[in-house]
């Protein structure tokens, strides 16, 4: 509000007021000596954060006088404007097997606005992620600074994609998003793999190559693979040891061996190869192979030699095997006698008991005094009868046999006697 006032009277003490610029305010009569400053058109803290207002009242008199005021204006700031990065994305570098706690790259955004309006905040935005970015990296909040917080393995990851969100301290508060992608770079930290021929401890393999074969006979490929990437994982074949030399070459590039020369008869039927398989890595990695090769034109001539080959076999695992096998056996036969004599105890135990079992209830058999005949046949024994007894210590009942005599007087004798005698003992024993 302004209070302009002229001391004249008539046209002399009329007052126009103009403001400069006029781009952004103009001035308002709201009462006889009486203005209003009001602004034209939107104001922006980003563009002009302080105007000087000049505003010129001058009369309506001949001559015409004027007087000038000048206004400072200064534009408060509100929350108007999101932070901006610097980059629309950003990509990154690392190689693999790093230190934790290696600073990656930084990310850079600034806010228009000022005060806390201006304070930028740095997270990691995990709103499109499955989580596995963020376990590996972390983003400083204050400098935006993005470090890796695990070692990485370029074997299981190859590339990291994540966002980061830059937010300001505003009420509200704003806040935008970036792409950061990291990009891991293979280390040669695997050696070459061999995948044939296999190497089997407990088997042989070996390659037959007949004595008529011509030069540049193909007797087998050694296959070999590099999980590393780039040049890591180029593969170079050579033939470091052979038993015969001059007579097979490996291929630098794609390990297939071949004879250099034919076969002749001075050459030892039994042929041990050692190739080894590099990567062209610094610094390079390296694998070695044997292969086994026969020189014969049968099948036959070859097991013949084949049992050769297995004394290259480590003794040690036979050793081991033999002893693991004797403890076995020791054991078993431990066992199965301890079991065996529990066996025969525990079998004469219930023998003893069924015994004293059976002998209480065994049946009494009543005793007769012997009747003697007499040598004329007038006595009162006239036949002589024969019992046989059939008896177990476990029997409940008895079987006698009942013979008749085949004539009606018999003489006795003093064999005869003795035997009534020991019969007579016999069941009075019983």
């Amino acid at each position: 509000m302004l209070n302009i006032k002229d001391g004249d009277s008539g046209k002399n003490g009329q007052v126009q007021c103009a403001v400069f610029p006029d781009r952004a305010f103009r001035i308002m009569s709201s009462s006889s000596n009486f203005y209003t400053l009001v602004t034209d058109h939107l104001l922006d803290r980003e563009t002009v954060s302080e105007y000087n207002i000049t505003i010129t009242a001058k009369d309506e008199g001949s001559p015409s006088f004027s007087t000038n005021k000048t206004l400072t204006l200064k534009i408060s700031d509100v929350n108007d404007n999101a932070p901006q990065f610097e980059k629309k994305n950003y990509i990154a570098y690392v190689v693999e097997n790093n230190s934790p706690g290696l600073s990656v790259l930084s990310v850079k955004a600034n806010d228009r606005d000022s005060g806390n309006n201006a304070h930028i905040s740095y997270v990691l935005d995990d709103t499109e992620t499955n989580g596995l970015q963020i376990s590996y990296f972390t983003v400083d909040s204050d400098s935006g600074i993005v470090r890796a917080v695990r070692t990485i393995d370029y074997e299981q990851i190859k590339d990291f994609q994540f966002r980061v969100k830059a937010q300001d301290r505003g009420s509200p508060p704003l806040a935008s998003n970036v792409t950061v992608k990291i990009i891991i770079q293979d280390q040669n930290d695997n050696a070459p793999q061999i995948l044939y021929p296999v190497q089997t401890a407990g088997s042989l393999v070996a390659e037959m190559v007949p004595r008529s074969a011509d030069v540049g006979y193909l007797v087998t490929k050694v296959v070999a693979v590099d999980v590393d990437s780039g040049q890591n994982a180029w593969l170079s074949y050579k033939l470091l040891k052979t038993t015969e030399r001059g007579l097979f070459d490996v291929g630098l590039q794609n390990g297939e061996i071949r004879t250099v020369r034919q076969v002749s008869d001075k050459d030892p039927v039994k042929q041990k190869l050692t190739v080894v398989v590099e990567d062209n890595g610094h610094p390079s990695r390296s694998a070695t192979v044997n292969v086994n090769v026969v020189v014969a034109d049968s099948f036959p001539e070859v097991l013949s030699e084949f049992s050769d080959f297995t004394h290259d076999v480590d003794y040690n695992d036979n050793l081991t095997f033999y002893l693991v096998l004797a403890l076995a056996v020791v054991s078993f036969l431990f066992i199965s006698s301890l079991l065996a004599i529990i066996s025969v105890k525990i079998y004469r135990w219930r023998s003893r008991r069924l015994f004293h079992k059976s002998g209480a209830n065994l049946p009494v058999i009543p005793y007769y005094p012997p009747l003697y005949a007499d040598i004329g046949g007038t006595g009162t024994l006239q036949h002589v009868y024969n019992y046989e007894v059939c008896r177990t210590t476990d029997s409940r009942r008895s079987d006698a046999t009942f013979v008749r005599p085949s004539s009606s007087t018999l003489d006795i004798d003093s064999s005869c006697t003795k035997r009534i005698t020991f019969w007579a003992s016999f069941f009075l024993n019983v």
